[in-house]
């Protein structure tokens, strides 16, 4: 076989593409140097020679029967921002402690709810409110709403405040079950039943939910719109791709753009090793039914998935609007081939003890989340975080060798999923989270390939992750703090009195409590480096950063068709006052980012937003219940959770325009129908619409029109691939009496 035939592998493009030796002998002996050891022992440290690293004990150790000890990798400069970002973790958890006894202490008695409430002239249920002119969206419905009696709920003031974890269980509500009842007719698909029986079943639609059975061959023309890649015919490489058409630039160019997309949302897989060793070595053998070849399939699909869900056909359009979904269709999603030989193999490994094994389970898991799955996105997620555990139970040294922290990114991953999961369906826990303190927090130390470093430096994944990983620990604490008086423990979604904890004098102490656990999440914002925070106030700003964010350079260097330029024609004022980051005009052309950039931006802040919104969500719970009772403080808390519902970034543009790529899309489907149920009441229910009026600030009502647009467009976009969105879709759009 002639050898000029062969497909330039990484090894020869590092030989054949870099930059010259220079003649000088220096530089030509540091171009001759071998790799210097990350991690050299005590023993070979204070030898001056190289360690080959090797644990328990390195090669040098061993012969001469000596210690080995391995000193703790200490962080370079690069690394500061993020370990500072772990070390806080301590700080802020250490100030959760000890919230509940302070709940036990005494407060002064509150008083009804007045001042503002009783100057501007009250709504009556019948004034018109309509959102903002301008804003997409119906104005909203005018039917008057009764409040039940108190007298009707319970017995004094045990049960004026509830806090539950999931829009489901904030449907059963009385206030919210009396507006289904209302419109119960309009939507044959609810059964309010089922809510009492089957919560979380309901929240996933499962109860008329078939299973997503993909078809195991191909149509030669797929259904729908574009190829199976989901390419427009305007754009290079249309022909879907098989196995057969898997050549070596065909492999590159897949695996490049899941590492460039996907793999910086989720990072547990390390580009060095895949690119380097995993992707030459297939190509040269071919694939098996190993677990690499496995893996590799996996990532092609997903990153037939990142081109698609960024540059593909979309699904269908609404009114001249294209819509968020691109690629494929529902029956044969983008990447499915890919992922069809991954399925063929995945029963291989099925019970392996290794990384490996934990990867592809997750993988898979955000594979089927790509294609409106939840069902199969939840058991897979429930399969790597039992491999995982099992991972680490049966081969804890794992913990120590070079890919640890690979292994510690693979476990957050899953626990953060796993959060998700049981605060708002309800699911189960896998018991990953008893193993934390074991496994410690991912530093991403260990080999940094230049293309991780570059798109580190264009969207600060590591940060992002590292921030997610904090935020999920407050959330958890938050939410152990109040379920603690919980009348089923195991469960995590039940509703709480907290005049258990508050006992039979005044219910400040809640607000106390509430009013703590808003003050460490408002620390976390607080303490975020300068180029992943933002002002409060402005969900869709840049971050508060240095002018070379919007510098034409970071964005220029497309290297993959899903890395665009983002236009910089700002004038010398503008540039003091930088522009939003994510707008609610979903007509306009959405700007585009590297890197995943803005889902990265959009999901930190999102849940951040998410956060503050549940722990606020039981002052209006007694808003609607328990109007009577009312007092500033409660007013006040109702006030900040409606303004925590608004304009979450992962709904406005340009995030929501390629949805496939946006993680968990069921969970903020399931919040945003919650939110809408709750934006309607807020205009019906009069002590709401005096909040609403006096408390939550002038830009209010233009900015609630803005999120009652973006949320129906989000369901209305989703209903058609997904079975719960459609259900969502359908109840929203009865409340607001939108037609199709």
């Amino acid at each position: 076989m002639d050898t000029s035939d062969i497909p330039a592998t990484p090894a020869t493009h590092v030989s054949t593409s870099g930059p010259s030796v220079s003649s000088s002998s220096g530089s030509s002996q540091r171009k001759e140097r071998g790799a210097i050891a990350a991690q050299a022992c005590d023993t070979c440290r204070n030898r001056k020679q190289k360690c080959d690293e090797r644990r328990p004990q390195c090669g040098t150790c061993q012969k001469f029967k000596l210690e080995c000890n391995y000193r703790e990798p200490q962080p370079t400069k690069k690394d500061k921002t993020l370990v500072e970002i772990l070390d806080r973790i301590k700080s802020l958890e250490g100030k959760v402690d000890g919230l509940v006894l302070q709940a036990s202490f005494a407060s002064p008695t509150s008083t009804p709810y007045a001042g503002p409430l009783q100057h501007p002239p009250i709504y009556t249920t019948n004034s018109p409110i309509t959102i903002a002119s301008g804003i997409h969206g119906p104005p909203l419905s005018t039917q008057p709403f009764h409040l039940p009696q108190a007298s009707s709920l319970a017995p004094g003031g045990e049960e004026q405040y509830k806090y539950v974890s999931s829009v489901h269980q904030m449907l059963r509500w009385p206030a919210m079950q009396q507006l289904l009842e209302a419109v119960q007719l309009k939507v044959p698909s609810l059964d309010l039943s089922v809510f009492k029986q089957d919560g979380p079943t309901t929240a996933l639609g499962a109860h008329h939910h078939n299973g997503q059975n993909f078809p195991a061959t191909i149509s030669p023309t797929p259904r729908g719109h574009g190829s199976t890649a989901g390419i427009p015919s305007q754009t290079p490489n249309t022909t879907p791709v098989t196995v057969a058409s898997l050549d070596w630039e065909t492999m590159q160019r897949l695996a490049k753009t899941y590492f460039d997309t996907i793999n910086l949302v989720y990072p547990v897989l390390d580009r060095e090793s895949f690119m380097s060793d995993t992707l030459p070595s297939l190509f040269s053998t071919g694939f098996s039914e190993g677990m690499a070849s496995t893996i590799a399939f996996l990532v092609f699909a997903l990153g037939e998935v990142a081109l698609a869900g960024s540059e593909g056909v979309p699904v269908y359009a609404h009114s001249g609007r294209p819509s968020g979904v691109k690629g494929g269709s529902r029956e044969e999603p983008p990447g499915l081939e890919m992922f069809n030989e991954a399925r063929k193999r995945m029963g291989f490994s099925l019970a392996e003890c290794s990384l490996e094994n934990v990867q592809i389970f997750a993988l898979a898991s955000i594979y089927y989340g790509t294609c409106f799955s939840p069902m199969e996105f939840w058991r897979m997620t429930t399969s790597a975080s039992l491999a995982c555990q099992a991972l680490i139970t049966s081969n804890p040294s794992e913990l120590s060798s070079p890919r640890g922290d690979l292994i510690r990114r693979t476990f957050w991953h899953c626990s953060i999923l796993e959060t998700c999961l049981n605060l708002e369906i309800g699911f189960p826990l896998t018991g990953l989270e008893k193993i934390e303190a074991v496994v410690g927090l991912p530093d991403f130390s260990g080999p940094f390939s230049e293309a991780d470093y570059i798109s580190n430096q264009g969207s600060h994944f590591q940060e992002h992750f590292a921030s997610q990983i904090v935020l999920r620990r407050l959330l958890v604490d938050f939410h152990c703090i109040l379920s603690q008086c919980s009348m089923n423990p195991s469960s995590g979604s039940n509703p709480v009195s907290f005049s258990q904890i508050s006992g039979v004098a005044g219910f400040s102490t809640i607000t106390i409590t509430i009013h703590h656990l808003a003050l460490q999440l408002e620390q976390w914002r607080g303490m975020l480096p300068a180029h992943l925070r933002w002002e409060e106030e402005s969900p869709g700003a840049f971050p508060s950063i240095s002018p070379n964010m919007l510098s034409e350079t970071i964005y220029s260097s497309a290297s993959t068709p899903i890395s665009p330029v983002v236009g910089t024609n700002q004038s010398s004022s503008a540039a003091a006052t930088p522009p939003l980051m994510f707008t609610t005009d979903l007509d306009a052309p959405p700007a585009r980012y590297p890197y995943g950039l803005d889902i990265q931006v959009a999901l930190l802040r999102s849940r951040y937003y998410y956060t503050k919104y549940l722990i606020h969500r039981p002052f209006l719970y007694k808003a609607l219940h328990f109007p009577e009772a009312m007092t500033h403080d409660d007013a006040a808390g109702a006030a900040e959770c409606l303004k925590a519902c608004l304009k979450w970034p992962v709904a406005m543009s340009p995030t929501c325009r390629h949805k496939r790529l946006v993680p968990c899309q069921f969970f903020f489907s399931q919040n945003f129908l919650g939110i809408l149920v709750l934006l309607h009441m807020s205009t019906t229910a009069p002590i709401l619409r005096r909040i609403r009026s006096t408390l939550c600030g002038e830009r209010f009502e233009m900015d609630a029109g803005e999120t009652v647009g973006l949320y129906l467009d989000w369901l209305r976009d989703l209903k058609s691939v997904d079975n719960v969105t459609a259900w969502h879709w359908s109840v929203a759009k009865a409340i607001y009496g939108l037609e199709e």
